[in-house]
């Protein structure tokens, strides 16, 4: 990164460099500011693909700080004439300030993904529970078939289950679920064979978008003609968790009881409207 940067200096103090009247002479610490401020403009430009053949977008960096494009010209000619100082030593001082704003920013990011993972457990809700389901009996299949309506974000199911020696199908058992697209199609399909005589855990993760419509758990049926079942399922969840950007948002509404330009704020603006 500083080969990067002394590079890039190089090449602004070149187009910058000009033998001029007497002007002011900038402190090493504004200067050292300025040509932060130019390397964050440079790397604008290139990144963003800004065609400009003018050493105007410098200027306005220049004024903020009170001095002119004459005044940087004259400053930086003027190290020549220093014996105690060098313009590379103020480069360095402003690669210093870039590196310690990144170190800043990715610990700013790193911040800002706690709050997203925040904000995703707090909106995290059971949309289906169950503690204790036992199968004993082909009518009692239906008590593990379960429809859910869906939207966008994720879901996520989870049980426990145990199919004991008391169960007569001899050829086994299966479980599936899916999700069910609008257009009544099937999308995620999962379907495992249950293990017998050992409780066993089961989870699946499905990703909804505005596609779907229905999260479907059909998670006990029989691969031959069915027997009598003994299966028991605890600890039932299907669990949603909303989009991040959504869960963010409703975390700061939360914290902040109010939100400029909501609803409510036009509402209170216009009374009439309320009416």
């Amino acid at each position: 990164m500083k080969r990067f940067l002394r590079i890039t200096a190089s090449a602004a103090l070149v187009v910058l460099f000009a033998a001029c009247a007497r002007h002011k002479i900038i402190p090493d610490d504004k200067l050292a500011q300025i040509f932060h401020d130019a390397f964050l403009t440079n790397a604008y430009i290139g990144n963003g693909n800004v065609r400009t053949d003018s050493l105007r977008i410098y200027e306005p960096i220049f004024a903020r700080y009170g001095y002119t494009t004459d005044d940087v010209h004259y400053t930086i000619g003027n190290f020549s004439k220093r014996k105690s100082a060098r313009l590379g030593d103020i480069v360095e001082r402003a690669i210093e300030m870039l590196e310690r704003e990144g170190k800043f920013y990715n610990r700013e990011v790193a911040v800002l993904d706690t709050i997203d993972n925040v904000a995703r457990r707090t909106f995290t809700r059971a949309v289906l529970a169950d503690s204790l389901i036992r199968v004993r009996s082909l009518a009692d299949t239906a008590r593990l078939s379960f429809t859910l309506d869906v939207e966008p974000g994720d879901y996520q199911l989870s049980l426990k289950y145990l199919v004991d020696s008391l169960d007569r199908n001899d050829k086994g058992l299966k479980g599936s679920v899916w999700l069910e697209r609008r257009d009544s199609t099937r999308t995620g399909v999962y379907t495992t064979t249950l293990r017998r005589n050992r409780e066993e855990t089961f989870s699946r993760r499905f990703a909804v978008d505005s596609s779907h419509r229905r999260l479907r758990i059909d998670f006990l049926n029989f691969t031959g003609k069915p027997q009598r079942p003994s299966v028991t399922v605890t600890d039932l969840r299907v669990e949603f968790t909303p989009p991040t950007r959504t869960a963010v948002e409703k975390l700061y509404e939360q914290q902040l009881d109010i939100r400029i330009f909501a609803d409510g704020f036009f509402r209170a603006a216009n009374p009439a409207d309320s009416l």
